[in-house]
């Protein structure tokens, strides 16, 4: 299952400019975009469509798997996937779940048309390869990279299965958007019970693109089913434990004090606890929120760069480590 998930890592670069056969896009280095409409698809969701607030032309481009960088303000920046039609530049669709007592979600919910928020990117971190035949499984509010991923597939005439997971249908935002006629089954926890990995994934045909999107345990348990022969991709909404790594020491500046981070924690975890204030969104190491200067040491790069985001003399602090022995100063 890990070695899955570093190869997966390893080939993101790569696919990203592979499916669906497009080259890859650079990210915008920003804009500003107005609420044109807030809906609630089911009590917790609420879907939101920006357009840009100038009249300046269309939107950057973005295919299937993309997300957008949403900047309330400097210290607060959140990442929601695009969920609807990359062919339609005029406007961009997320959907945010509110989690209680996050931040971002709360100002999210709150937004009302009119109100001007900042976008940068997009970005992908979940790119959409080409393949034989699909088969996409989503978990609550995992379905909405999927979306555009399943649109794609039927408009294309490829072979693709979808499975939709959540705790019941009342939960389950975009149901009525999955086509009709394809072979869609939604498994509701309540009509169900917990997710089965082996009724999700069957005996998938070699050729067999998995795409997965949800909470963690659905993710890994898609990954272990999966045979070797078919490619996994996934995308989580919430950060990956540390499984293996080696405790190492950073320095916070030239003269700044110097933590030890252990070897199941991140950098990030444990300077925040010195340094409250330093920034973060994504916590998985594709966003760049949290990367800083690197001033010496020799690091272990475990981000994952997209659509042109900078690596090499700087250090992201949520997911990268000292390679073994190392001692890692940052300009911090």
């Amino acid at each position: 299952m890990y070695g899955l998930g570093a190869l997966a890592n390893r080939l993101v670069p790569v696919l990203g400019g592979l499916g669906p056969g497009h080259p890859p896009l650079p990210p915008s280095p920003g804009l500003r975009a107005r609420v044109e409409r807030v809906t609630r698809p089911v009590p917790d969701v609420a879907e939101i469509v920006l357009v840009p607030e100038l009249p300046e032309g269309p939107l950057p481009a973005w295919q299937p798997g993309h997300h957008v960088d949403v900047v309330l303000d400097p210290d607060t920046v959140r990442q929601y996937s695009l969920c609807g039609d990359p062919g339609d530049r005029s406007r961009y669709r997320i959907a945010v779940r509110r989690i209680p007592d996050g931040v971002g979600s709360s100002r999210l919910h709150a937004l009302e048309p009119g109100d001007v928020i900042g976008l940068r990117g997009p970005r992908n971190a979940f790119p959409f390869a080409r393949a034989e035949r699909y088969l996409f499984v989503a978990g609550g509010i995992g379905v909405t990279p999927i979306l555009p991923m399943v649109a794609h597939a039927h408009r294309a005439g490829v072979p693709f299965r979808v499975v939709y997971t959540g705790r019941s249908r009342a939960s389950m935002p975009f149901l009525d958007e999955l086509p009709e006629g394809a072979d869609v089954t939604v498994r509701p926890d309540d009509e169900y019970g917990t997710p089965d990995a082996d009724a999700i994934v069957r005996d998938p045909a070699p050729g067999t693109a998995v795409y997965v999107c949800g909470p963690p345990p659905l993710i890994a348990a898609v990954r272990a089913r999966v045979g070797p022969e078919n490619p996994v991709f996934s995308e989580r909404f919430s950060p990956a434990p540390v499984v293996d790594g080696r405790e190492f020491e950073i320095r916070l500046g030239e003269d700044g004090p110097v933590v030890t981070v252990p070897a199941d924690e991140t950098a990030l975890d444990v300077i925040r606890r010195v340094r409250p204030q330093t920034p973060y969104s994504c916590r998985q190491g594709f966003c760049g929120a949290c990367r800083v200067g690197l001033l010496r040491g020799n690091p272990e790069h475990r981000d994952r760069p997209t659509g042109g985001s900078p690596r090499g003399e700087e250090f992201a602090l949520c997911v990268s480590r000292a390679a073994e022995g190392a001692h890692i100063v940052v300009d911090l």
